[in-house]
């Protein structure tokens, strides 16, 4: 069985709000959409601190060339790839959106589809967000 990934009841509530005008291929919107339906939901404290979500940096590893990629989940208006902030609807992020350290995910990226291992979730300051 497929498990279900984590987010919290703000995640959920933004990604609930904002996904109709997301703009994203279909194979994302519809796995996005079945994902948000079975995920398990937290009160925003009480979300594991390696889940990645809004706000987090991840630290990944493409288990095809082992080019690691550290970026940070952020809000559509606070993206800025130069400073390795992607928004929460980016395809990296919307792959790795609730899914744990050691977790391996697959996902569509422009390129086909890639898999990806997590090495490493932290939370961002107020600062850094």
């Amino acid at each position: 069985m497929k498990k279900s990934i984590l987010l919290s009841k703000s995640d959920f509530k933004f990604l609930n709000e904002h996904f109709e005008k997301a703009i994203m291929s279909d194979y994302n919107k519809s796995r996005l959409r079945a994902e948000i339906k079975d995920a398990t939901i937290f009160n925003d404290e009480d979300l594991p601190a390696n889940v990645v979500s809004l706000h987090t940096e991840a630290t990944i590893v493409s288990t095809a060339d082992h080019k690691e990629f550290v970026f940070k989940v952020v809000k559509p208006k606070d993206a800025d790839i130069k400073v390795q902030k992607v928004s929460i609807f980016a395809p990296i992020s919307i792959a790795l959106l609730g899914y744990q350290t050691n977790d391996l995910i697959n996902w569509e990226m422009p390129d086909g589809i890639k898999e990806f291992k997590i090495l490493k979730v932290r939370r961002l300051t107020a600062s850094e967000s």
